[in-house]
Formats: C-alpha cells, structure tokens, sequence
C-alpha cells in the first residue's frame, strides 16, 4: 500500500500508556531546557470524562504545551497530513496514535478520527487556527471550528501561549532560547457549548485566543539569545520597506536590515525591539510591520485589474518512501501560478504531464506553510501541492490569497481581536 492508502485504512485508538508517559518524561525535559511556566486556572486533568484540548498555535513544539497540562489524561492530536510523509515524524505519529487532517479543506476522515475517539471516552486536541503562527499574531480561527466543538459536545480546555513564537520563529529555525509562559483554563463546559450558537463559540475562541508575541514581550520584557543574527531571514517575514514602499529589498545581515533600494536601516535587539538607524523609519513592533504589508494587500486586490504571478516548482508528497531532511515534497513539476479576480490558477506540468487547475477564493481561505517561509502549499482534488516561488515571495501570496478571499465575502474572515493579556 502507499502511504495514503495506509492513512485512510487506519483507525486510531487510544494513544499507548507506556510510550505516552516516556514522551511526558522527555516533553518535561523540552520545557526546563525552555524555560517554559505554568499557571494554572483550571485543570484539565481533573475532568472527569472527554475534553478538547486547543491552544494558539504559537509554535512548531505547541504539544509541549497542551500534553503536560492533561496529564494523566491521553491526547489524541491532530496533526497536518503532510507530517506523516516525513521521518521522523512518519514513525512516531502513527504510534502515538495522531490523526491525520489535511489543512484547510474538508477531510471527512480526520472528522470520522475524531468523533471515533471522544465516542470511546478519549480526549482530542487541536489548534483551531490550523497551522502555527507565521507572524507572531494568532490568526482567526477556521471556519468549522467551532461546529464541530459543539457536535462534540464535550468540556474545552485551552493553554493560552506566549513567548513561543519568539523562541521559535516561523521566518528563521534557529531555536532563541528566553521565556515561554502557558495559561491554562477553561473555555467551554460542555453545558454551554449546548447553549451557545455556533458564532458565539467561534468569537469566544478567537478572543480568549488572540495574541500578539510581541506586543507580550513589550511588557514582558523577556530577552531571547539570538546569537548576534536577531535579522536573520527575516526579510521573508518584513518584506515591505517602510519609506519607499519597495517589495523583497531588505537585506540581512546579523541584527540588522537595511533596503538596498533606499538604504532605510533598522536595527532589531534581543527583546525583538525595532530601531531605525540615523534618519530610517520603522514600525513600532514586527507585527505591526506585518501589518503594514497585508493593508498594502488589502488595497491590491479591491483593483479591478488585479493580478499576481510567477513561476514555481512544484512538489509532491511521496508515494512510499518518506522524506528525510528539511524536505517536505519532492519537486515534480514547474509552471505559472497567478492569482487574479478568479482565484489561484496554475499551467505548468507535473510529473511530465500538463497540468492546469484553478480554485476560486471562496474555496482558498489560506495556504500551509510546511517549516519556514520559504514554500507554500495548498490541495487540489485532495492532492497535496507544494510550491516553491522563485522569486521567493511566499508572505506576499499568502497575503494577497487570505486578503482575496475575504474581500469576496469568503467564510475566513478577520476578528477584531489582536492581542489578550493574561
């Protein structure tokens, strides 16, 4: 069988005890090498029966997170399908019982998964804005979200998490050790997912979640040991030049930016704080940089000849043998994406074969990003694509799709919450 096949003939049981409280004596481990606090509101342990275990997701480690919070209590995660096509992770996931969804599009059998398990009295867990942060900021939640905590209609907990995107960036993988602070509570009793509607659930998760990495560490005042390169790749994230406008200019170098269109130069410390060099100009905070970028978005595509292109490799996930390494898919094909008034469509080949294809916004609220910001990937008919720009301007499809999708009235719209103290 190929590796999908297996995926879709398995049914997942309860996680096993032994090797889960192994993995609880190394997650401890991960968390004082960390320095990761608890505070704890409510308990998730001490719940008698089934809970759905959410959070922000802050980070690519967020199980260190939600695991240790509800133990004894076993959690089943869900976990983005592609993880399952990579080693290590195509062993231990399995193992550990994980089931596999495939992101932002309907998976009927990640939904037969999870309701299997809170049916046999198990405990699920998932991050509701499906997949980590890329900016530091917690996005929406996913549309159907919230639906599908009330058809389970069982006790929500969530670990409200701050300082984990700051130790491990979406831009840069190089872990910058600092602070991480965990909130645990109680965000629906199983009484008042009964009572509540679907959009009442759905704007409480996005308010008790929103958070801001940066605007926390503002007042935290945490520093995170970047090891003299605070700016590294992170012209991937700030792609915009804030005082001439200029796209993909932004040079790195240690702890400094500076646009070779203009020579703007900024400076970033170790507590993520922006300084503009000499007569430079810059946002307040990285976030509010990012913010910058997607209003420039918002404004393109409202033109009523909008358009954006370029070539790109394109990537699959292998049919037997799993990827090792950094890879995430095995470059197979090559052509032009645009994305226009229509949606996201794609000429090129794949495989040796034509291929063209073409999703409208309604259908493409957002694309998966893998490790850093460096490719991007979306499913077509089910099929995992990965595409690899070569101009290297993945944020800005990212942008421009999620920008697209909600001017046309798409389901994933934005919140008006931004950041939440604890």
């Amino acid at each position: 069988m190929t590796i999908d096949e297996r995926i879709q003939r398995t049914n997942v049981k309860s996680p096993p005890g032994g090797l889960y409280w192994l993995l609880m004596q190394v997650t401890k481990v991960l968390n004082r090498l960390s320095n990761t606090h608890f505070t704890y509101r409510a308990r998730p342990a001490e719940e008698k029966g089934s809970i759905v275990m959410i959070a922000n997701h802050a980070s690519r480690v967020d199980y260190q997170f939600t695991a240790p919070v509800c133990w004894p209590k076993k959690l089943n995660y869900v976990v983005g399908y592609n993880e399952f096509f990579r080693f290590p992770t195509s062993l231990l996931l399995p193992a550990m019982q994980v089931i596999p969804k495939k992101n932002f599009t309907p998976d009927a059998h990640a939904l037969r998964q999870i309701l299997r398990v809170i049916a046999a009295g198990g405990n699920i867990c998932l991050m509701p804005e499906g997949m980590s942060s890329i900016t530091g900021m917690a996005q929406p939640v996913i549309p159907g979200g919230a639906k599908l905590l009330k058809k389970l209609g069982v006790p929500v907990y969530y670990s409200k998490i701050s300082g984990a995107y700051l130790t491990y960036t979406k831009h840069c993988l190089d872990q910058r050790k600092g602070r991480i602070e965990v909130v645990v509570d109680r965000m629906f009793t199983a009484q008042q997912l009964r009572e509540l509607s679907v959009e009442e659930i759905e704007d409480t998760m996005n308010r008790l979640l929103a958070h801001d990495d940066y605007m926390w560490n503002r007042k935290a005042h945490v520093r995170f040991d970047g090891k003299g390169q605070m700016a590294k790749k992170l012209d991937t994230l700030l792609y915009l030049c804030p005082k001439c406008g200029a796209l993909y200019e932004m040079d790195c170098s240690g702890n400094t930016m500076r646009c070779r269109r203009c020579g703007n130069a900024v400076e970033i410390d170790e507590y993520y704080q922006l300084r503009p060099i000499g007569d430079s100009v810059c946002p307040e905070l990285v976030t509010d940089w990012t913010i910058l970028e997607r209003q420039r978005a918002a404004g393109e595509v409202r033109r009523p000849d909008f358009c954006h292109e370029g070539r790109v490799r394109v990537g699959v996930l292998p049919e037997h043998k799993v990827l090792t390494g950094d890879a995430t898919s095995l470059i197979r094909g090559e052509g032009t994406l645009r994305l226009d008034s229509g949606g996201l469509h794609f000429d090129g080949t794949l495989e040796d074969k034509p291929l063209r294809f073409t999703i409208t916004s309604a259908q493409l609220p957002t694309y998966g990003m893998c490790t850093d910001i460096s490719r991007f990937y979306t499913f077509v008919d089910g099929r995992f694509l990965e595409f690899y720009p070569e101009k290297g301007d993945v944020l800005l499809w990212d942008h421009l799709t999620e920008e697209l999708h909600r001017f046309q009235g798409g389901k994933w719209q934005d919140t008006p919450y931004r950041h939440r103290e604890d």
